[in-house]
């Protein structure tokens, strides 16, 4: 069966999402690469420090900052509400940035900074407002951000002063998720897009929502469960998840948007973009953080579904998820994370980043069968996905032609983007108008990403996967029903420094499957990163789709006329 067959070796290349199973830090490579890494590094951070100071010195507690005007906006209630509607009369913020930063600011080294913004946390912040607030935005940034940063704040690092954390954040969170439990409360178990803080979901509330919308909350609200021992919000999630999938087409495909309350597809059409892209992501993430098989069984065949019916060449289509035909030749600025996910779509990235060079940052929307931009969305809000995609194939396979990709990232955000109040959005890519906001994923993810990109210390000897909004969250074996194969111990390799001893994996020692490496723990098997085994044994198909990935090679095998895989000229 394709998919016992493929486990073992599908799962070590998604594991490249945790990248210190992986490869070596900065610290522990000296390279002529080393000291434009360092170079660079310190640029991010202080471009990280240029919006974080500017925000907590014309914007803090509100949500938002506004860096040309050096004001702000209280947009928790504004995000993902593109009409604006409902908005609340006497809403004063909750310090969304600063929730925000909290990850970003330990792993740039800053635990005073984060002490002082957990406790300030801690004494004012509360969720028991009249706010209507979308449940899929709120749950990334704020659920997920107090989340990670109670998990940091209570590891073995010592990074807060010893007595002053009592679980403050935690019981945040776990008050904001019982705040999210009546938008699940439908005939589907799939919950509605809004719910109000403080009066649950209003009566005329639209049953619309979308596929990341009630797709895309397993990794926080499991978390969450497996913090507290209350499995009340694990169960939800993992309810409307099963449920979604459930509609999805003969093909495996799934729509965009759908109702809540008959269940129904609304949008058929459909891609790895903007309402979908996060859907995929936790799949396959949660598989990796909580280590259930019915995560992987169903990333498993809707990535195979997104191959089959979406990709042409080195982009992706959307299609119609009842036949698989194409509808929308576009490119959006969201599916730049799909090349991190895969950690090997090197042509894919590269295509992204073309389009970076050619308009100074990547605009919302692109038309790929006109070549040219969207009329409409021409605008930069600051995104993250390319940085994201950037750092993931920069740790799989040490290119330092990504650390060139990533200085052009940092050298066009400061150069276009940068104002004295902070850094501004882009509203038209043509002519680089600035936009006055300053949104809270670019120091929770376009900053962060940029800085472990050129310094990944934080990663030395932790295991983590990062959350779509790149909150990061520990793999632990606690939280594993059953221990997926790959953690165990046998799997790994060990690399003695002066210094340290080191786990060092397949990728980063590059070797092929089934070669013995020997070690002060004796002698191991090791499996190439890049390998992906056929799915027949005897190497026989029918289709390419049967064959996977050469593991001396990297290069994809294919089926030939004779029905066998291999890497035949093409």
């Amino acid at each position: 069966m394709l998919l016992s067959r493929s486990y073992g070796a599908w799962l070590v290349l998604f594991l490249l999402i945790s990248p210190a199973f992986i490869a070596p830090s900065m610290s522990q490579l000296d390279s002529p690469w080393a000291a434009k890494k360092r170079n660079m590094r310190e640029k991010v951070r202080k471009m990280f420090y240029h919006a974080y100071e500017n925000y907590m010195k014309h914007a803090f507690p509100h949500d938002e900052l506004k860096p040309l005007t050096k004001s702000f906006t209280d947009s928790l209630s504004e995000l993902g509400n593109l009409k604006l509607q409902h908005l609340p009369r006497n809403y004063n913020g909750s310090a969304l940035t600063l929730i925000e930063s909290l990850s970003s600011l330990v792993i740039m080294g800053n635990n005073t900074e984060f002490e002082r913004a957990v406790t300030w946390l801690s004494e004012n912040l509360t969720f028991n407002i009249d706010a209507r607030i979308n449940l899929f935005e709120c749950n990334i940034r704020v659920l997920g951000g107090l989340i990670s940063a109670h998990i940091l704040a209570t590891d073995s690092t010592n990074r807060l002063v010893q007595g002053c954390y009592k679980n403050q954040l935690l019981n945040l969170a776990e008050d904001l998720g019982r705040r999210f439990l009546p938008a699940f409360d439908t005939p589907t178990g799939l919950p509605y897009a809004w719910v109000n803080l403080k009066y649950g979901v209003m009566e005329d509330e639209t049953p619309e929502t979308s596929t990341s919308g009630c797709g895309s909350l397993i990794l926080e609200m499991g978390a969450l469960s497996r913090l507290t021992s209350d499995p009340r919000y694990e169960s939800a999630a993992l309810r409307a998840l099963r449920k979604l999938w459930s509609m999805r087409s003969s093909l495996n495909l799934l729509g965009t948007t759908l109702d809540v309350t008959t269940g129904e597809w609304i949008e058929y059409s459909s891609g790895i973009g903007a309402g979908v892209d996060s859907f995929y992501e936790y799949l396959c993430k949660a598989y990796i953080l909580f280590g259930k098989e019915d995560y992987w069984r169903m990333f498993h065949s809707a990535y195979l579904a997104v191959q089959k019916y979406f990709r042409h060449g080195p982009w992706y289509h959307e299609a119609d998820m009842r036949t698989g035909k194409a509808t929308y030749w576009q490119l959006t600025s969201l599916q730049a994370f799909w090349p991190g996910l895969q950690a090997t779509a090197n042509s894919s990235h590269r295509e992204f980043f073309y389009v970076w060079k050619k308009f100074g940052v990547i605009p919302e929307r692109y038309l790929l069968d006109h070549q040219m931009l969207h009329p409409t969305e021409k605008y930069y809000p600051l995104r993250p996905e390319l940085a994201e995609s950037t750092f993931y194939l920069y740790q799989a396979t040490k290119d330092p032609w990504y650390i060139q990709v990533g200085e052009s990232i940092v050298n066009s955000l400061n150069l276009y983007t940068k104002v004295k109040g902070g850094f501004a959005s882009v509203r038209d890519v043509t002519t680089m108008q600035l936009e006055d906001h300053q949104h809270s994923f670019f120091l929770a993810e376009t900053c962060k990403y940029l800085y472990l990109l050129f310094d990944d210390s934080f990663l030395v000897d932790r295991n983590y996967i990062f959350t779509t909004e790149g909150h990061p969250l520990p793999i632990l074996s606690s939280w594993h029903e059953k221990l997926p194969e790959a953690y165990i111990p046998t799997n790994w390799t060990y690399a003695k420094s002066e210094q340290q001893t080191r786990r060092a994996s397949a990728m980063s020692r590059q070797v092929c499957p089934a070669i013995a490496l020997r070690s002060g723990y004796g002698v191991q098997q090791v499996e190439s990163a890049c390998h992906i085994p056929d799915s027949r044994a005897d190497h026989r198909c029918f289709s390419d789709e049967e064959c996977g990935i050469d593991s001396s090679t990297c290069r994809r095998r294919s089926c030939s006329m004779a029905g066998y895989c291999g890497l035949w000229i093409q």
